[in-house]
């Protein structure tokens, strides 16, 4: 997206893009960082963001500093994809959790990562980057392979295409394994990560799908290396993702599909 400042931009773009400045980890934003994050003048950027507030949008805090108003959080929860997701896929996260003891994790494409859309976990679990709201990368995360594997060539083409970054030692990068991890994961509808993303960190992930075939979505649970063996973990993954497939009008007479 170009930079604010540009001639010509609509202030309808203009407000989204301050909006946009919110993020995981960048939950409160004071007026200075706002104007630098959007590249408005320091001006602009107090007008819009006032007028924001007036709106809702945004609250000010008590030090002056800006977050989330109330009334962008409750339009948020009405996008349908994503909320009658978690609330469906409550149950068997659930389960899950009680048979594993381990962060289970629910995550959908948007743009070129995975977001979390849910999550449960052990008070004493491995720590983990990731969060409800948080972003992973396609080609290091267990959902995010699972993902990746069925989007269709054109994203995975861009993907493997550029400079993948390696989190870890065992990140893998060569774009041919990657391929090669990406065919099976769409034959077995899984993928297995160890330590990738996270040192230490093992993820077992299954895909979500809907009644057209199309996988919108991907569970998993984030186990340390070494705690659980994978393939006792796997039946449940798998039983959990195929539970909540169902759940979305898929059943196994549905082909599933690439985007």
């Amino acid at each position: 997206m170009p930079r604010t400042s540009e001639p010509g931009r609509s202030v309808s773009s203009r407000l989204l893009e301050l909006l946009f400045c919110f993020e995981p980890g960048e939950s409160e934003l004071s007026l200075a960082e706002l104007s630098r994050k959007t590249g408005l003048p320091h001006s602009t950027a107090r007008r819009l963001v006032l007028e924001l507030v007036d709106a809702g949008a945004l609250d000010q805090r008590a030090d002056g500093r800006f977050a989330v108003g109330l009334r962008l959080w409750q339009l948020g929860t009405l996008a349908p994809m994503t909320e009658s997701l978690r609330t469906m896929a409550q149950p068997f996260m659930d389960d899950l959790y009680t048979a594993l003891h381990q962060h289970v994790q629910l995550a959908v494409l948007e743009g070129e990562e995975a977001v979390i859309i849910e999550r449960r976990s052990a008070p004493r679990a491995l720590g983990l980057i990731s969060h409800v709201g948080g972003r992973l990368p396609l080609h290091c995360s267990g959902v995010g392979k699972v993902l990746l594997s069925h989007s269709g060539s054109a994203l995975t083409n861009k993907i493997l295409g550029s400079e993948l970054r390696r989190h870890t030692p065992k990140t893998i990068v060569d774009p041919d394994a990657l391929r090669s991890e990406l065919a099976d994961c769409r034959r077995t509808g899984t993928a297995q990560v160890r330590g990738e993303l996270t040192k230490n960190a093992d993820s077992i992930a299954t895909r979500i799908v809907n009644n057209e075939g199309r996988v919108v979505a991907a569970i998993s649970v984030v186990i340390l290396s070494g705690s659980v063996h994978r393939q006792a973990a796997l039946p449940s993954v798998i039983t959990s993702g195929r539970g909540l497939s169902r759940m979305l009008g898929w059943h196994p007479g549905i082909k599933v599909r690439s985007a």
